[in-house]
């Protein structure tokens, strides 16, 4: 069967590969914190249903905790290094069977096998904490080679991290009316895929969280990022097929054989 990605909002996408269910960044809540929800409804039950869940780095919109308390018991969870003691809260999640994981560390999984990589990105568990834990990146090899970034900058050997890749899952925004340091916007995101020259692209983390009260706060920054991503990319590196999805939409990527 095909490799398969579904994006379910921000940087939730499930990776069906060789008859395994991935699960990335699972974030299930219609408001986190000051963020609500402003686009697609949360992810259904289904969503949950995961043989491997990857979880890139210690912020609450990436590790969440409630969320990953919906996966069945007994689910594999990878998490970075550290996070157990930085964040309580999965300690409790005792049912789950959770790694931790740092870059070159490779675990198998059902029928792929997930490589850690690294990540240009503050892997705190804020707003409080001393940088215990690294941002992560995930390589999952099955019949594909699917990266998914989680939240990253553009760095130095990124490409040799990384490898040669079928598909990436890359961000392109955030969910705020600026990005900080250490984020990819459409434009970086582009010239990360030319540099890593993957078959296939599909843009996440964008369009989907915004601030309460922030409506109409540079607007541009939560409805445009796929679009001119799309755009970028066709400069930067047209010979990637990018596909832009909906929420909850799912795409079957030309992979090489």
């Amino acid at each position: 069967m095909p490799v398969e990605i579904t994006w379910w909002g921000h940087a939730t996408c499930t990776v069906e590969d060789t008859g395994t269910r991935v699960l990335t960044d699972p974030l299930f809540t219609r408001r986190l914190a000051h963020l609500r929800r402003r686009r697609g409804a949360p992810p259904p039950p289904s969503a949950a249903r995961a043989d491997v869940v990857l979880v890139s780095h210690l912020h609450a919109d990436h590790l969440h905790v409630p969320s990953l308390a919906r996966l069945a018991p007994g689910t594999q969870v990878l998490v970075p290094r550290g996070a157990r003691r930085s964040v309580p809260g999965l300690r409790r999640l005792d049912a789950l069977r959770i790694t931790e994981v740092e870059p070159g560390d490779v675990v198998k999984a059902g029928g792929v096998s997930v490589r850690a990589v690294p990540a240009e990105h503050d892997g705190r568990r804020l707003p409080v904490g001393p940088h215990r834990s690294p941002a992560l990146g995930y390589v999952v090899t099955g019949e594909a080679r699917t990266y998914f970034a989680g939240d990253t900058g553009l760095f130095d050997g990124m490409a040799e991290a990384v490898g040669a890749v079928d598909v990436a899952l890359l961000p392109v925004g955030g969910w705020g009316p600026y990005l900080g340091p250490h984020h990819l916007d459409p434009a970086r995101a582009a010239e990360a895929l030319a540099r890593i020259g993957p078959r296939s692209a599909v843009p996440v983390h964008y369009g989907t969280y915004w601030p309460i009260g922030m409506d109409a706060v540079r607007p541009h920054e939560f409805h445009a990022p796929g679009d001119e991503f799309v755009r970028q990319a066709a400069l930067a590196a047209p010979e990637v097929a990018v596909h832009r999805l909906g929420h909850g939409e799912s795409v079957r990527p030309e992979v090489a054989r």
